[in-house]
This record gives structure tokens, C-alpha cells and sequence, in this order.
């Protein structure tokens, strides 16, 4: 469902509320947030989406990466997951193994455990986990608090959507495929470890880029924050092997459509260009993402020693932006 959609549904519903969830309905983020005790809160998120690659393997890996973001996006642990299936009942069973193979053994890299599942028949394959995880009530990334003057940062390159819709026309390059799908299995864990070594005075939002694409979820952070714009850098943005000429062939995810209206509709406009762009480049910024990088905003004196410890430990990290006072928007240079 795109943003508008999604805006829609929810925005009638009667909003019920707990002094012990921390992070909810009220202001959406990448997971909610329940305290147990002081001390101790568990994070709990859920995701599921059709097969974005053939390789039922792979499929079942990527679901549950995605799936895990949204608690490492927050800052917390990955303990458990519960399965959510969607399948044929006219397809092999072995397929369906393959793809809970790949979940499960996506969690167990982090020492986490699929607990369970549910299971439907559906015309299309359908896959993904609920995740729980935990995390210190005090320490909690969320998507609103980016201040002026602050860093702007991503984790993982941008053109997963347009690689794998040109993967399903049949005229995607195989190295360009493999490359998309070791950066979408790969977890945001380390990422967020190094940025928990800042903590939430320093890092002062963070979301991860996954359906709404980058411009999408960049919103959301200057909505959530106060009185600031998020200006980025088209040219800073990292990209995948292929993915502005896919773009430029047309491969575009119907997402990126929906993403792009809802972005830009007139009546409430949530993103401006500051300079005309080339098309591919610009149709790459609506590119919903499938388990894209970190995007955080970061204390301005702190940007060269986490730059270090990013470096330090081989993980890949791109400055794309930064934080200015303004009205909401992003702007896009």
C-alpha cells in the first residue's frame, strides 16, 4: 500500500493509548516500543511482501533482513520472530522450505530464533517475519528529533526496486542481481551497534529506507521533527551497479509512482527540487527500496569520529546530506 493509501486508512482510526508504549500509533515509526520495566522494553515489528528474486532461498533471506531493520533502525536487539506466510497450494512444498530456510537462518546470524508461524493459501507467494527484539527504554533511535545543523548519513546504496523489477522483465544483468542481493541480505546490525555507541544525545533521528524509498522515509523525519528541512544531495547519493540504467530503461516498481504522488501532490507538496536533476537520477529518489540502509541525522562534532568508526570496522557509510532550519520539507540539491 503506498503512503497516500496508508495516510488514509489510518488517519480516521480512534488512537488508543498505554504510559507503557513508548513509540506507537500517535507518531508512526520503524517498529513500536512497550516497556516492561525501566530498565527493559521490548520492540516489535512485522513486514511481508511477494518474492522480489526467483531463488526461494534468497526470497526467504531478504523477507526476513527487511523484516529485522526496523528493530535495528530503533536501536534495539532481534530475539525472536514469528512467520507469516502467504502460498500456492499448486507449488511445490519444497519451494516454501527453501524460503523459511532463508529466514530462519537470516535470524540466526544474530543469534535470534524463528518461535512459530502462520500459514494461508494465496494465489502469490507472500513472506515475512514479526519480529521482537528488546531494547533500554532510554535509548530509543526514533524518526523525529533531527536538529539543525546535523549530518545526514546512509548505510546502503540506493536501486534495489528498479534492479529487481528489471529481474522480473528478464533483462537484468547477473552481477548487477547478485550485488542487490548481498546488499539486501546483509543486516543494518552492525550499523546500528556503532550508532548505539552514540547514543540518542548524538544520533538524534534514524530510520531505515525500505518502501517509501529514500525521499519517502527522509520526509517522514522532517514531519516528525521540529521546524527543520533535510537538505540532500542528489549527487552524494550512493547507487547500485545498474541501477540508473535500469531506471533509464524504464524498470520502474509501481511503488515508485505511488511514492512520487503522495511526495509531491499539490495540495500538500513534502519534497522540492532546488535544481533540475537528471530523470533517471530523480525516478531513483521514489525508488521503494527493499531492505535498504540506515538513514540518521547526527550531531555536527561528532560526524568525523563516526566516520572513524564506521571506517574502523569496514562498514560502508555515505554523508548525503545535512539539517536546516526550515518547515518540514526536503529538499533535494
Amino acid at each position: 500500500m503506498g503512503p497516500k493509501d496508508l495516510e488514509q486508512v489510518l488517519s480516521p482510526l480512534k488512537k488508543y493509548d498505554n504510559p507503557n508504549l513508548l513509540v506507537g500509533l500517535k507518531i508512526s515509526d520503524d517498529a513500536a516500543v512497550y516497556r516492561l520495566t525501566p530498565e527493559l522494553a521490548i520492540v516489535q515489528t512485522v513486514d511481508f511482501f511477494p518474492p522480489v528474486v526467483d531463488d526461494p532461498y534468497f526470497y526467504g533471506a531478504i523477507a526476513a533482513a527487511n523484516s529485522m531493520s526496523d528493530v535495528y533502525a530503533m536501536g534495539g536487539d532481534v530475539t525472536m520472530g514469528i512467520n507469516i506466510v502467504a502460498f500456492p497450494d499448486n507449488l511445490p512444498h519444497a519451494i516454501l522450505s527453501r524460503i523459511l530456510q532463508g529466514g530462519a537462518d537470516k535470524m540466526a546470524e544474530v543469534g535470534a530464533v524463528i518461535a512459530g508461524g502462520h500459514t494461508v493459501i494465496d494465489k502469490e507467494p507472500k513472506y515475512g517475519i514479526c519480529v521482537t527484539g528488546t531494547i533500554h527504554p532510554d535509548q530509543i533511535f526514533t524518526k523525529g528529533g533531527a536538529v539543525a545543523g546535523d549530518i545526514l548519513y546512509l548505510t546502503k546504496p540506493l536501486g534495489t526496486g528498479v534492479i529487481t523489477t528489471a529481474h522480473k522483465r528478464d533483462v537484468v544483468q547477473p552481477d548487477d542481481l547478485r550485488t542487490a542481493i548481498q546488499s539486501m541480505t546483509s543486516l543494518n546490525r552492525a550499523a546500528s551497534l556503532i550508532l548505539r555507541q552514540f547514543g540518542v544525545i548524538q544520533i538524534h533521528a534514524c530510520t531505515d529506507i525500505t518502501g517509501f524509498g529514500v525521499l519517502g522515509h527522509s520526509s517522514e523525519m522532517a514531519d516528525h521533527s521540529q521546524g527543520v528541512d533535510l537538505l540532500i544531495e542528489s549527487g552524494l547519493l550512493p547507487l547500485l551497479p545498474g541501477a540508473r540504467a535500469y531506471a533509464q530503461a524504464g524498470c520502474l516498481p509501481g511503488g515508485a509512482g505511488r511514492n512520487r504522488d503522495f511526495l509531491q501532490d499539490e495540495a500538500k507538496p513534502r519534497v522540492r527540487f532546488l535544481r533540475q536533476i537528471d530523470a533517471d537520477l530523480e525516478d531513483l529518489l521514489f525508488d521503494p527500496e527493499t531492505s535498504g540502509g540506515l538513514f540518521f541525522a547526527i550531531a555536527a562534532d561528532k560526524a568525523a569520529e563516526l566516520e572513524g568508526a564506521f571506517a574502523d570496522t569496514s562498514q560502508p557509510l555515505w554523508r548525503v546530506g545535512q539539517v536546516q532550519a526550515g518547515t518540514g520539507m526536503v529538499l533535494i540539491n
